[in-house]
């Protein structure tokens, strides 16, 4: 009897054993196969151009890519810093050395994604010159959407700006029709356009506030200095050369992503790894 128990329990434990390793195996191999995004929480036009890229990914490189939604932008690098994703795509060059700067951390650009102008919408006026003496214009009070919030306004011809390399209020050195810059968070913008006068906004937030860009009053110019604009997929230094990583920016940066950007995005969006600024 205790000979058969022995048996019993050394079959137990093989079983047991297979089970563990095969499972084991199972999710190593998977977590390989696998990669987390973050991404702000957008339109539909966004998710549908990660859609293309998810599937481009999958059939071409047996990657899956898996979303976390994040709602502002002080979110996604604190998550990709605490490797509770493995990339983001969000941000643009200014944002990231802000970031890493304040934040002692180490997140590079790893392959470019797109450019969206920057557009300021009004309820109120057709056309950024009818802006009455004494507007009301809200920006994006992060440093940097707040700077180039700020170009943008003194590119429309309402204000005029020092060299200071990130512009703020007290960059203003002239204000003819004494414009009023009200501070808000990013994703905000849209919403203080029923109570202000006219609003710089961010184009994922546009999308998302089915803003209809061909009423926006003024929209950013792009230029050869235009590049620190471009957004793109980031990661942590450390993992640069992580397969998964390479797969990912392989699976954005084709013509079948490029195509659904200008199908859902129209000239809102534009393909930024080819783009020659001038």
């Amino acid at each position: 009897m205790k000979k058969k128990s022995w048996i019993w329990i050394g079959i137990v434990v093989l079983i047991i054993g297979i089970g563990y390793f095969s499972f084991g195996n199972h999710s190593k191999n998977a977590s390989k196969d696998t990669i987390t995004v973050g991404l702000m929480s957008g339109s539909k036009p966004d998710q549908q151009i990660w859609d293309t890229v998810a599937k481009t990914a999958k059939d071409k490189y047996g990657l899956t890519i898996k979303y976390k939604y994040f709602s502002d932008y002080s979110q996604p690098n604190a998550a990709l810093t605490s490797k509770s994703i493995d990339a983001n795509a969000f941000q643009n060059y200014p944002f990231m050395d802000i970031w890493n700067k304040a934040h002692d951390s180490h997140i590079v650009a790893v392959g470019d994604t797109i450019i969206e102008p920057m557009r300021i919408y009004s309820y109120k006026v057709n056309n950024v010159k009818n802006l009455p003496e004494g507007a009301t214009i809200a920006v994006p009070n992060d440093a940097n959407n707040e700077s180039r919030a700020l170009h943008v306004i003194q590119s429309a011809g309402l204000i005029k700006l020092n060299n200071d390399k990130l512009a703020n209020l007290k960059s203003i050195t002239n204000n003819p029709e004494n414009i009023k810059i009200k501070e808000v968070d990013a994703s905000q913008t849209t919403r203080s356009l029923n109570d202000i006068d006219a609003a710089v906004v961010n184009g994922n937030f546009a999308q998302s506030a089915n803003l209809n860009i061909k009423k926006a009053i003024y929209t950013e110019q792009f230029n050869k200095n235009s590049h620190k604009w471009i957004n793109f997929i980031a990661a942590n230094k450390a993992d640069k050369n992580d397969p998964r990583i390479k797969k990912l920016v392989k699976a954005y940066q084709t013509k079948a992503t490029a195509k659904e950007i200008k199908k859902v995005s129209g000239i809102n969006q534009l393909p930024a790894w080819n783009l020659n600024l001038k």
